[in-house]
């Protein structure tokens, strides 16, 4: 969460294309006069102290930026949370509430960072700080107003758009297209300080202005003293964990339900409660459980997942998470409505743990036993046959370089993930991959935060991740155009019906996964047999999708029916969980009889299993 003064951030560069009317040198000639001229010369660096309101949250932010070199650092507080990020010269980093620091490694961050340090060192002035093209947009009129609109690609970076008041010649916003959305950032209330014309209003929006961020400027200084190291990623935090009797390690058994990994996880002293364990997600927990444990929960903040709907959380402090004889102390936690997910599983989900968890502990996940096992880092040391693959951070999420059918890609790994291999709409659009898969079936294949996740299933001949590989995984060929499956740096994610066959290690410490074959590793990948997603819903359960042509389409299934009962028996006393396992893992040719209660009336459907890729 990071503003930058708009004057010292938003540059351009050599390189630059014309296409008639004042070029972008000269506008940018005259933007630079209007702004302040050869006082902008002097300018080393700029700390700026800001109010930031969001989300019905207040608080503030600090920022520090070195307009020769393009490095920054920002320090926020807002409502109950609190965080750094910045940019060191070389790379990008955060640190969250409790201190955990990450290098970004992301192509999202990566590109998103080298934006801003071009803008931070004015580089649209300043052509020799910061490689860039700089081509001339055409001119917008909006609200009875002119803007000259030019387009930067910053070396390392992404096109932004930088919009000029024709009038003025004063920089009113720029325009960013994120891996998931497009973000304006508009300056406003330019006031003089030390010759120079800065804006003092900052309005960043995604285009939903319920979660528009408002910043306004409490105090500027110019050329302040830069600290040795005032951009460097910070020291680790001390630890805020424990593991009773001085132990080393600790494990707990988990549910593996829908291929998620659900374990006991006790908070404030009270449970333990059925958590879904997620490689990348956040604390979590569901407005039921907040009350339940009497935490108070602020704001509304937007969330995202795999569906293309975004939903509104707030945040809340736990004073303690303890899972096995591990325990965590004050954590930061997402508020969040998991009910749609719970009619998904069809189990109660009352929460997430995820990568608070793994970045402090070294997490052995081991799908044959069931248990999943938390051990210090610092006394770790494997010793295995297993294969270690190195990876990176994707921001929360591990990383890892690989390829499927032998196209390369980056591939995030995701434990709160049910399917195989997700391929993502840009990384299929971009390799053709429609026609390198041509017998597809259309479906919903996943659900999550913001809704039902829809794409084409096929069957490719091989995944590889680092030296690990597995043949003929089922993918799915992702049709979102909005959420986490839209992001154009990522080639797929990959989920639990993979990780299953190995005991995987997650050491975000050293940054390395470690794969273990297990005895499902030569299994073959099924997808479900039925041609249908349910959900649950109440006593029964509901057809939210068949495929034309399916098992359940042939035998007279309909979007919209109720399943009463499976093979007489009355889904109440069904779990769909179960029900879900039995139609991808029954033999094909196996026929299941469902009664189905619609708008005409109950009536029965024998509907006989069969691949569908």
């Amino acid at each position: 969460m990071r503003w930058t003064m708009v004057a010292a951030s938003t540059v351009l560069f050599p390189g630059f294309v014309w296409a008639g009317g004042p070029t972008p040198a000269e506008i940018l000639a005259r933007a630079k006069a209007a702004s302040g001229g050869g006082a902008w010369d002097a300018v080393a660096a700029v700390r700026i102290q800001a109010r930031i309101h969001t989300g019905g949250l207040d608080g503030v932010v600090e920022t520090l930026q070195d307009a020769r070199s393009g490095r920054y650092v920002s320090r926020y507080e807002l409502g109950p949370a609190r965080g750094a990020d910045g940019f060191d010269g070389s790379q990008p980093w955060s640190q969250d509430d409790s201190g955990q620091v990450r290098v970004e490694e992301g192509g999202d961050a990566r590109e998103g960072a080298a934006d801003e340090a071009y803008r931070t060192a004015l580089a649209y002035w300043y052509p020799d700080r910061w490689p860039a093209t700089v081509e001339a947009a055409p001119d917008r009129d909006e609200g009875g107003r002119s803007f000259h609109v030019l387009r930067i690609t910053p070396k390392g970076g992404r096109p932004f758009e930088l919009w000029i008041d024709a009038a003025t010649f004063l920089v009113d916003r720029t325009v960013e297209k994120t891996a998931l959305e497009t973000r304006t950032v508009f300056v406003s209330d330019y006031r003089e300080v030390n010759g120079l014309k800065v804006p003092f209003a900052s309005k960043q929006s995604n285009g939903e202005a319920k979660y528009d961020q408002l910043l306004t400027v409490a105090a500027a200084e110019v050329n302040p003293t830069i600290t040795e190291g005032a951009f460097t990623k910070p020291a680790p935090a001390a630890a805020d964990f424990t593991i009773a009797a001085g132990a080393t390690s600790t494990t707990v058994g988990f549910e593996l339900v829908n291929n998620h990994i659900y374990i006991p996880v006790t908070l404030n002293g009270r449970g333990p409660y059925r958590l879904l364990c997620d490689t990348g997600g956040a604390n979590v927990l569901t407005p039921e459980l907040a009350a339940e444990l009497g935490v108070k929960s602020e704001g509304a903040l937007q969330g995202r997942g795999v569906g293309e709907k975004s939903e509104d959380f707030a945040l809340s402090r736990l004073d303690t998470v303890q899972i096995g004889d591990a325990t965590i102390r004050s954590q930061l936690a997402v508020v969040f409505p998991l009910s749609q997910l719970s009619d998904v599983e069809g189990i109660p989900c009352r929460g997430l743990v995820g990568y608070e968890v793994f970045k402090r502990f070294v997490v052995t996940v081991d799908y044959q036993r069931g248990t999943l096992t938390l051990t210090e880092p610092s006394t770790f040391a494997y010793r295995g046959s297993g294969t270690v693959v190195p990876f990176t951070f994707n921001e929360h999420v591990p990383q890892v370089e690989g390829s499927i059918d032998g196209i390369p890609g980056r591939f995030d790994i995701d434990t709160g993930s049910r399917a195989s291999v997700d391929l993502l709409a840009p990384f299929v659009e971009r390799n053709g991959l429609a026609a390198h898969f041509p017998a597809r079936v259309a479906m919903v294949t996943g659900w999550g935060v913001g809704g039902p996740a829809r794409g084409e299933v096929a069957r490719a001949k091989s995944l590889r991740l680092g030296g690990v590989e597995v043949a003929d995984p089922v993918v799915v060929l992702s049709a979102q155009k909005k959420g986490a499956f839209s992001d154009p740096y990522v080639a797929g994610n990959v989920g639990g019906n993979v990780l299953r066959r190995f005991t995987v290690t997650f050491d975000y410490a050293r940054k390395q996964i470690i794969f273990e074959r297990n005895a499902s590793f030569g299994a073959p990948d099924v997808f479900d047999r039925s041609g249908m997603w349910i959900n649950a819903s109440g006593d029964a359960f509901t057809v939210v999708d068949a495929v034309a042509g399916g098992p359940a389409a042939e035998a007279g299934v309909k979007v919209g029916d109720r399943i009463v009962a499976v093979d007489g028996v009355p889904a109440a006393k069904v779990r769909l969980p179960d029900l879900r396992l039995r139609l991808r893992s029954d033999h094909p040719g196996t026929r299941v009889t469902l009664t189905l209660a619609g708008e005409k009336g109950t009536r029965a459907a024998t509907l006989t299993l069969r691949d569908l890729v």
